[in-house]
């Protein structure tokens, strides 16, 4: 499985004093980073194991993007990433290698040629027994808590979760190697350009957090302000009050379809609809996209109560993702 070349350069010099690993047993990986799948982070990728210009996921979806090689844990804002989420050691190890000093800047505002060689930004390599290694990157500037020769344990802090390196969104992005050869921690042991073989090598209490989603709802919320942009919700949208000059329902879903229909709805303390907007289908699979809808503020003010948002997405007129979610004025 191919890396963008600049990523392999990297990853070649780090893993350069990496053994090759034996027919061993590989490790058992706890989660490497402090927070909750499913309730205050998600997976925003996985490993791309299409060997060619395809894509393919571990279950035969599209939850990827050609010739990545990680699982990238995503936290749901930067407004999240700043209060500081720690990144953590998978297995018992030692460090190998580490990287500090790249700016949490995204890559959209560098460009890609300022991060030549780079594009792990901050990261920590580390290695395991049998010639395992698991690679952290786009760490916090500053955040790196380790040295080389460090003897970790599971759990142990290695830095936060930044913005450095390439990368849009903060996350980390997780990536564990045989020697050289990479590994699909979803699927370990399956034949290169398969799927729905092999194992998993996360814990046992893992399994249930960390089980597929084909689609997931990474945002949904409310906001005063209009119009509502990716950035907004990045860095938290103003909170509405009963003065508020409009009330915004949004949702912001990653890994889409093509042909996917999105609906937001906002309903008030009477359960009468207040706004709604459906978006055509998509034209094709998004990594991510946010849909909202809204009202102005009547002349007579906001009502007093509770207000309900609703976020569904139907392929072919079936629902296959929702989110309802409510607010008090």
């Amino acid at each position: 499985m191919r890396l963008p070349l600049a990523l392999a350069a990297l990853a070649g010099g780090w893993l350069a004093a990496a053994p090759a690993a034996a027919q061993v047993t590989p490790p058992s990986l706890a989660l490497p980073i402090q927070c909750r799948p499913g309730v205050d982070c998600e997976i925003q990728n996985y490993v791309d194991r299409d060997p060619g210009p395809g894509v393919l996921d571990y279950q035969c979806g599209s939850r990827t993007y050609q010739a990545h090689t990680g699982i990238d844990f995503r936290v749901p804002t930067l407004a999240r990433q700043r209060q500081g989420v720690a990144v953590l050691a998978a297995a018992d190890g030692r460090v190998l290698r580490l990287r500090d000093g790249v700016a949490d800047i995204s890559v959209r505002i560098t460009g890609r040629e300022a991060l030549e060689g780079r594009d792990c930004g901050n990261g920590v390599l580390l290695l395991h027994e049998g010639g395992f290694t698991t690679q952290y990157c786009h760490l916090a500037n500053g955040s790196i808590a380790v040295k080389p020769d460090d003897e970790v344990k599971a759990g142990h802090v290695l830095g936060r979760v930044g913005l450095s390196g390439r990368t849009e969104y903060p996350h980390l992005h997780f990536t564990v190697r045989s020697g050289q050869a990479l590994v699909d921690p979803f699927a370990y042991g399956a034949p290169e350009g398969s799927c729905q073989g092999g194992r998993s090598l996360w814990r046992p209490e893992l399994q249930e957090a960390l089980a597929y989603k084909a689609r997931i709802v990474l945002n949904a919320g409310f906001a005063a302000q209009a119009p509502l942009t990716m950035a907004a919700i990045e860095e938290g949208p103003d909170a509405p009050t009963p003065d508020a000059p409009a009330l915004l329902a949004y949702a912001r879903g990653i890994g889409l379809k093509a042909g996917d229909v999105q609906t937001v709805t906002l309903k008030g303390p009477d359960g009468a609809l207040l706004a709604a907007n459906t978006t055509p289908p998509l034209p094709r699979d998004q990594a991510q996209n946010m849909v909202f809808t809204g009202a102005a503020r009547p002349a007579g003010g906001w009502v007093r109560g509770r207000y309900v948002g609703e976020y569904v997405v139907r392929q072919g007129g079936q629902v296959v993702l929702s989110r309802s979610f409510e607010t008090r004025l």
